[in-house]
C-alpha cells in the first residue's frame, strides 16, 4: 500500500491494511466541512495579506474552496477514507481542482491547530443552536402555564402531596431551569471564543503571520495566547457536554413527571396520539412514549461527558490522536440534545391538563395542614413548634373523622385548643391556601401574573 501523499514523505511504504479502518476520521468528522473551509478562507486571506503566498494563488485557493463547499452542499463530493480526515479530504479536492498552488494553502498551519479552530466553531455553533431550542421550550412552558395561573395541582416533597400550587408555578420552576441552562451554553460560547489558528503543530510558526486577523475572520474575539495550550485544550467541549449534561437532566425531570401524570394513578395531563404509543398487546394501553425517552436520553449525555472526560483526563501537553475521540462524544450529545428538546416542546403544547383530577389530588393528604399552623401563629400568637403540634392533632382527628380539614367540626378542634375560632376555616380551603402564598416567588395567583409578565418580556 502506497504511503499517504498528503503527509508520507517521511515513509517508505503504506500503514497496514487494518490501519485504514483503525484511523481515519472522515467518517465523523465530515460534518465539520463548512467549519473547515471556513477556516481555511480566513487563512488564505492572512497569508495574502502578509504576503506569505501569491494573490493569484490565494485568489485561486478561494475559489476552488467556493467550489468545495457547493459540492459539499450538493452532495456531489466524494468522501475518501485513505485521506484520514476532512482536512485532507478538502486540499485534495483543491488540488484537483487547482493544482499546485493548493500546496500554499497549509503553509503557516499544521492539522493540530486547523482541527482546534474546526471543532471550536463548530462547538460555539451547537451552543448556540442548544440555547435558541431551550429558548423555544420555554416558550412553550410559558405559554401552557400562562392558561393555567387558576389550576390547582398538588406540590410535591417525597413524593407525598405537601401543600397546594398552581399548574402554572410548576411549569414556570422548568422555565426557571432551562433559563439557567440557556446562560451555560452562552457563558461556555464566551469562554471558547479564541482562535487556535496560527498555533500549528504546537510551537508557532516562523512566519509573520497575522493571528488577530484570522480570528476576527473567523468571529472570535482574540487568538489564545499559548500556542500548546490552544492546539491540546477541549475543555471547551468538556464544558459544552456539563452544559448538555445538566439540560439534559433538567428534561429528564419534566419527562419524568410528565410519565407520572399521565399514569391513571395521576390522570393530571393527557398527551395527545402525536406523542402516544400503543401496546402490541394490550389495546387500552396509552404509552407517553417521547417522554420515556426523553428521560432516557440524559443517560446517553452524560455518557458522552463521561467518555470524553475519561479520554482527555490523562493526556499530556500537546496534540495526541486520542483527541479524535472528542468529536463523536460531542456530536451525539448535540443530536441527541436538540432533538430531546424540540420533542419536549412539541410535547409540552401537545399536553391537556386535567384540572379536576389536579384539583381532587391536591385536595386529599389535608394539603392545607401547614396553612393552619400559620393561622394558629398568626391569629392566636402561638410559637410556630406549638401551633406545628396543635395542628397535627387536628389532622389526626380529620384522619379518625374520615374528613378533610375544612369539615372537622369546630367544638373538636377547640377540644384541642380552645381559642381557635370559626374564623380558622378561610385558611383551609385551596384557593385561600394558593392566595395566602403572596411572598416573592411563591405560589399565590398574582405573583405567578407576575412570573408570567416577567418572562413575556424576556421571552420575546
Amino acid at each position: 500500500m502506497a504511503s499517504n501523499q498528503m503527509w508520507g514523505g517521511r515513509f517508505a511504504g503504506g500503514p497496514a491494511e487494518i490501519m485504514q479502518a483503525f484511523t481515519p476520521s472522515i467518517d465523523f468528522d465530515r460534518r465539520m466541512a463548512a467549519e473547515d473551509i471556513k477556516g481555511s478562507c480566513a487563512h488564505a486571506r492572512m497569508l495574502v495579506q502578509e504576503g506569505i503566498i501569491p494573490a493569484e494563488d490565494a485568489d485561486a485557493i478561494l475559489k476552488g474552496l467556493a467550489e468545495i463547499a457547493t459540492e459539499i452542499a450538493e452532495g456531489r463530493f466524494v468522501f475518501k477514507r485513505e485521506l484520514e480526515d476532512i482536512h485532507l479530504n478538502i486540499e485534495s479536492r483543491l488540488t484537483e481542482l487547482i493544482g499546485p498552488a493548493a500546496g500554499r494553502l497549509h503553509t503557516a498551519r499544521s492539522r493540530n491547530d486547523q482541527v482546534a479552530t474546526d471543532f471550536r466553531l463548530w462547538v460555539r455553533g451547537a451552543c448556540g443552536r442548544s440555547e435558541d431550542a431551550l429558548i423555544t421550550l420555554m416558550r412553550a412552558l410559558h405559554e401552557k402555564a400562562a392558561g393555567n395561573i387558576d389550576t390547582v395541582m398538588p406540590g410535591f416533597t417525597h413524593m407525598q402531596a405537601a401543600q397546594p400550587i398552581s399548574f402554572a408555578h410548576h411549569l414556570l420552576a422548568y422555565v426557571e431551569m432551562f433559563s439557567r441552562d440557556v446562560l451555560r451554553f452562552r457563558d461556555a460560547a464566551k469562554r471558547m471564543n479564541e482562535c487556535p489558528l496560527g498555533a500549528a503543530a504546537l510551537a508557532g510558526t516562523p512566519y509573520a503571520i497575522d493571528r488577530e486577523f484570522t480570528a476576527r475572520q473567523l468571529g472570535f474575539d482574540k487568538p489564545m495566547r499559548n500556542s500548546l495550550d490552544a492546539v491540546s485544550a477541549r475543555d471547551f467541549a468538556l464544558e459544552y457536554l456539563a452544559a448538555a449534561t445538566i439540560a439534559a437532566t433538567h428534561l429528564s425531570k419534566l419527562a419524568g413527571e410528565i410519565v407520572q401524570w399521565c399514569s391513571p394513578g395521576f390522570g393530571f395531563v393527557t398527551l395527545s396520539d402525536a406523542f402516544s404509543t400503543g401496546s402490541s398487546i394490550m389495546p387500552q394501553k396509552r404509552n407517553p412514549d417521547a417522554a420515556e425517552l426523553a428521560r432516557g436520553k440524559a443517560g446517553r449525555v452524560l455518557g458522552d461527558f463521561t467518555a470524553l472526560a475519561a479520554v482527555v483526563k490523562g493526556l499530556v501537553l500537546a496534540y495526541g490522536s486520542d483527541l479524535q475521540e472528542d468529536k463523536e462524544r460531542v456530536f451525539d450529545a448535540a443530536d441527541t440534545l436538540e432533538l430531546t428538546l424540540a420533542v419536549m416542546a412539541g410535547m409540552i403544547r401537545d399536553m391537556t391538563p386535567n384540572k379536576e383530577k389536579m384539583r381532587a389530588a391536591a385536595s386529599a393528604g389535608f394539603p392545607t395542614a401547614t396553612d393552619l399552623a400559620d393561622w394558629l401563629v398568626q391569629t392566636l400568637k402561638k410559637p410556630f413548634r406549638e401551633a406545628h403540634h396543635i395542628a397535627g392533632a387536628i389532622v389526626k382527628c380529620a384522619e379518625d373523622r374520615h374528613c378533610d380539614l375544612e369539615h372537622v367540626p369546630l367544638a373538636d378542634m377547640q377540644a384541642i385548643e380552645p381559642a381557635i375560632t370559626e374564623a380558622v376555616y378561610k385558611v383551609l380551603g385551596l384557593d385561600a391556601s394558593l392566595a395566602a402564598r403572596m411572598s416573592y416567588g411563591g405560589t399565590a395567583p398574582n405573583r405567578i401574573k407576575e412570573q408570567i409578565a416577567f418572562w413575556r418580556d424576556k421571552l420575546r
